[in-house]
């Protein structure tokens, strides 16, 4: 009689591969967040991958602080890191496992289906099944690209990777639906089925949990087709990444007197705002987490958008702090050097007695993509 396998000397079942793109300011992080929390729930072992042209980033320590497994990829997009997207997926597998695993790339980035999820499938198809490519879309981000309404907005290069990556995306995902009344909503709906004909586009608020259940659905039961890559200009995509401005920044605040850790991001990010409107440039996300050193795991989170928007706390402190860790991640279309006097002015306008000292400070604007694969 054959022995039959044990279940620890069975094949693994091939563990699902999510990736959420979308441009700076769209929300993935809080996408990815709720998609862990789904899949958490519904009995999956998950693991995150976070990404970043640079290191010390926010998403990694939010998602972290809600007890998820992450591996993050510093230094360059999955693109370019593919080696390293790889490696951070085994890591996870030793450790936790995955069935599912969920990526979120760098928001300046496009193309990931001809350098990413088509070499993925090519070079590890007994590893994984791949799900249809979600880009998520900040609509009056959208709204103000395309023309429908004022306000601030990017040059065309960069507008060009913007449009890029929802030439590529299966679904098309409108997130924040909640801060668009009905003839907007509309308005985005028709120009993205005029511009992007015979996509899916779904409708989502990640933060309200609205329309979640039928964009869950998409991701984790269905399989990306295959057809031709898109065409890139990457002359065009490399300009367009070069105008944008990146930095990093990691601050030790401390104090004799118990100080609002909340309303010191506020102020910090109001600080940043009024610094670089003077310049016109153009915030495309800034995200920021204060974190206390008593070792309670009281971290607070404020996110901005766009330069004429209000700064929001997705994630807020529930006690004073006298010491915390302030990092900062600040992405614009500006030279960084702006970048870093409006953090580094921001930092000397912190109310007494508030102190601070910069441990680690990185600005710099993307290197040229150039992809480890790319399949056509």
């Amino acid at each position: 009689m054959t022995p039959q396998p044990r279940p620890s000397d069975a094949t693994p079942s091939p563990a699902r591969y999510i990736m959420i793109g979308g441009f700076l300011g769209a929300g993935k992080t809080t996408a990815v967040s709720r998609l862990a929390q789904h899949l958490r729930a519904r009995g999956d072992r998950v693991g995150l991958i976070t990404n970043d042209q640079g290191s010390h980033l926010v998403d990694t320590a939010m998602l972290a602080s809600r007890g998820f497994p992450v591996e993050e990829i510093a230094g360059g997009c999955f693109c370019c890191r593919f080696n390293s997207l790889t490696e951070a997926a085994r890591k996870l597998s030793e450790a936790t496992r995955p069935e599912v695993f969920v990526a979120e790339p760098v928001g300046s980035c496009t193309d990931l289906v001809a350098t990413v999820t088509y070499p993925l499938r090519r070079l590890y198809g007994d590893r994984f099944t791949i799900a249809p490519l979600s880009v998520l879309i900040d609509p009056v981000r959208a709204l103000r690209l395309f023309g429908l309404e004022p306000g601030g907005r990017f040059t065309e290069k960069v507008a060009y990777i913007y449009r890029k990556q929802l030439e590529e995306a299966d679904l098309l995902v409108i997130n924040k639906v909640d801060l668009l009344e009905a003839p907007r909503r509309e308005a985005l709906l028709r120009r993205l089925g005029e511009e992007f004909p015979g996509k899916k586009i779904l409708e989502i608020s990640a933060r309200e949990g609205t329309g979640l259940e039928a964009w869950f659905n998409e991701i984790t039961s269905g399989t990306q087709s295959v057809h031709p890559s898109m065409s890139v200009d990457y002359d065009v995509y490399a300009e367009g990444e070069a105008l944008l401005g990146w930095l990093n920044a990691t601050l030790r605040l401390r104090s004799p007197e118990p100080f609002d850790g909340n309303q010191v991001l506020r102020d910090f990010a109001a600080g940043i705002q009024g610094r670089l409107a003077p310049d016109g440039v153009e915030i495309a996300h800034l995200k920021m987490t204060l974190d206390a050193e008593d070792g309670l795991g009281d971290l607070a989170v404020l996110n901005l958008v766009r330069s004429d928007y209000i700064a929001e706390l997705s994630q807020s402190a529930s006690e004073p702090m006298g010491a915390a860790e302030l990092v900062v991640n600040l992405r614009a279309e500006g030279a960084p050097g702006l970048l870093e006097a409006a953090v580094r002015e921001a930092a000397a306008r912190l109310p007494a007695p508030i102190q601070s000292v910069t441990e680690h400070l990185e600005h710099f604007r993307p290197g040229r993509p150039v992809p480890t694969h790319r399949i056509p």
